[in-house]
């Protein structure tokens, strides 16, 4: 009898525990009701332009939430501001992963602050997803394999520019500004690997900033006096709006190219001048909202209407606005994917497992594709010229090989 009676008791405790083991398919950060999300961004600071990005991707969880969530699961975001200072990027991180306890960390914006951060995150298998930088060492699975970006590579940005200054500029003579740091760095590698052994004598001057610098007027006027045809223009948007704005102050008109992080009409061509922009050339995988060939794009219109109930305050002409829909968009078909499985681990692999996936606003063409060795979602970008009011593409979709 006391062995039987045992082995009900057993099969009782057994019962009980099944059901609960079946439901253990999330790790902290997930409940069955919330997905708890951490972010950082500049809502202060040199580069708070680009705190319209998080600004965005809160009203577009709020969108998702209202629609039902991630299969009934609601999305928590939680975003702090960091100033873009890579010490305050390490103390809100820590806070957002051991305080806040939350479940990945998504769309952090900044080449230095996410680097900062870097070893943290993969030490900890925090899911570091959808990097908001175009730095190489997102797409390294090897040594860092809870880290993704998503931004197209600088590097290869930066060759996109080289290849177009070589096949299109007589004589070209480049004059170029950036950032000192490693973004800076990978565009201009980027460039001159293209211009392979002519760059010597193509680069005839560089000169960088500090973000904590107040202007780059006075690296503006020593570019000019060298005499250079074309103007690399690489930065944050404050100070390439500031350069592109000396630039015509001082007389100098060189074929000027802006990189894709700072192409925005709305954060750095209208606080230029939008009459000093015309003829600016820079590099898109998005579709632009100020391009007139999108008036009547289902997506870019889903997106407008999105804006006007969600973000009414946001600017419906701010690229930046468009990358965090689409970026807000990944993450949720990664989330889906992952089914009931909500572990970090798992997300990780759904989100390195992205075959030609259609996110809205890519341009005509380009499609997320990751694999355990890939993690570099975005490899095409398409050329783009500003007229005046509006960015208007040009030539074919060109990837780093090409």
């Amino acid at each position: 009898m006391t062995r039987q009676t045992t082995a009900l008791a057993l099969a009782a405790l057994l019962a009980l525990a099944t059901p609960a083991a079946a439901q253990k398919g999330h790790d902290p950060g997930v409940t069955d009701t919330e997905i708890k999300i951490g972010n950082t961004s500049p809502y202060s600071g040199p580069a708070s332009s680009y705190g319209t990005v998080a600004r965005t991707l809160s009203a577009y969880f709020k969108m998702i939430n209202d629609q039902g969530g991630i299969k009934g699961r609601k999305i928590n975001f939680i975003s702090l501001d960091d100033a873009y200072s890579p010490p305050k990027t390490v103390e809100q991180v820590r806070r957002l992963v051991e305080s806040d306890e939350v479940f990945l960390l998504f769309a952090p914006i900044g080449t230095a602050t996410n680097l900062a951060i870097h070893k943290y995150v993969n030490d900890r298998k925090i899911p570091h997803l959808f990097v908001s930088s175009g730095h190489s060492k997102w797409d390294d699975p090897k040594n860092f394999p809870w880290t993704m970006g998503w931004w197209p590579s600088y590097y290869v940005e930066g060759t996109i520019f080289g290849r177009y200054v070589l096949e299109n500029i007589a004589d070209p003579k480049v004059a170029a500004l950036t950032q000192n740091d490693d973004a800076g760095r990978e565009y201009i590698a980027g460039f001159k690997h293209a211009l392979g052994e002519r760059a010597k004598s193509i680069m005839v001057a560089e000169v960088s900033y500090l973000s904590t610098d107040p202007t780059v007027d006075s690296q503006v006027v020593r570019l000019a006096s060298s005499g250079a045809n074309v103007f690399l223009n690489g930065g944050t948007p404050k100070y390439v709006a500031q350069a592109i704005r000396k630039a015509r102050e001082v007389g100098w008109k060189p074929v000027q190219i802006v990189g894709s992080t700072s192409s925005s009409v709305k954060s750095s061509l209208e606080p230029a001048g939008l009459e000093n922009s015309i003829g600016i050339i820079t590099a898109q995988y998005l579709k632009d909202p100020t391009d007139p060939q999108w008036v009547n794009d289902p997506e870019v219109n889903e997106w407008r209407a999105f804006m006007d109930k969600y973000f009414p305050e946001g600017s419906k002409i701010e690229y930046l606005n468009a990358y965090a829909y689409a970026v807000g968009s990944s993450l949720v078909h990664v989330l889906k994917q992952a089914g009931g499985d909500l572990t970090r681990e798992n997300v990780m692999r759904q989100a390195s497992n992205m075959k030609d996936v259609q996110i809205p606003l890519l341009l005509p063409g380009v499609r997320l594709n990751t694999s355990a060795t890939d993690f570099s979602p975005i490899k095409q970008m398409q050329l783009a010229r500003f007229n005046g009011k509006a960015w208007e593409l040009f030539g074919s979709l060109i990837g780093a090989q090409q």
